[in-house]
């Protein structure tokens, strides 16, 4: 028994090494789209029904605590223009052209 488990741990040893994770890491299914969204609306702190402008002005807030100029690092810049970026893309399509004026 004390072999196996020996053997065993050797095998998870070189899989680590050769895959960069450990082999249960592969079992993880990935995050579905909603629980991304749901990520997102909470890095930028908004509701789930927030509008375009809501969505852009969260994220300049955002940028402007997290900024590398003010401390900050550009993975979290990234991090929240990735938000950003997802949110707005899951926003239903405009139809008003009063709507399609720039936002900023």
């Amino acid at each position: 028994m004390l072999r196996f488990a020996i053997i065993l741990a050797i095998v998870c040893l070189l899989y680590r090494w050769a895959m960069g994770q450990w082999p249960w890491q592969t079992l993880k299914l990935p995050p579905t789209r909603a629980q991304v969204l749901a990520d997102a609306r909470k890095l930028l702190e908004v509701e789930p029904d927030a509008s375009r402008q809501t969505i852009i002005g969260a994220h300049k807030r955002r940028i402007a605590k997290i900024h590398p100029d003010r401390g900050g690092s550009g993975d979290a810049v990234h991090e929240a223009n990735e938000a950003r970026d997802l949110l707005l893309g899951a926003l239903p399509p405009r139809t008003d052209p009063a709507d399609a004026k720039d936002d900023g």
